[in-house]
């Protein structure tokens, strides 16, 4: 027997639904999906799975010196370098373990 499923609706700016959906898409990962594992995430972690606060400042582009952006973008670069992510494999092997 199939397991029951429920709709989910919400309202959010255009421009924010297609930059996510963008990004789904190069991952392979469908919305439906990505919803679900939100939701299991809130589960796992008993609440939201990210901190939700507000920086003292939210740094913009043009608020930045050259120096203070070159450092932000050689952090980045050294993140992807070092493969500092986690595998997808095992990042849904954890899911159903946990589930």
């Amino acid at each position: 027997m199939a397991a029951k499923t429920a709709n989910v609706n919400s309202r959010m700016q255009s421009d924010i639904k297609q930059q996510a959906e963008r990004i789904l898409e190069r991952l392979g990962i469908p919305r439906s999906v990505a919803i679900d594992m939100y939701y299991r995430q809130i589960i796992a972690h008993n609440g939201i799975p990210f901190s939700v606060t507000l920086p003292a400042k939210v740094p913009a582009r043009d608020e930045m010196t050259k120096a203070e952006f070159n450092r932000m973008m050689a952090t980045g670069l050294q993140q992807a370098k070092d493969d500092d992510s986690f595998n997808v494999d095992e990042v849904f092997k954890d899911l159903e373990t946990n589930i």
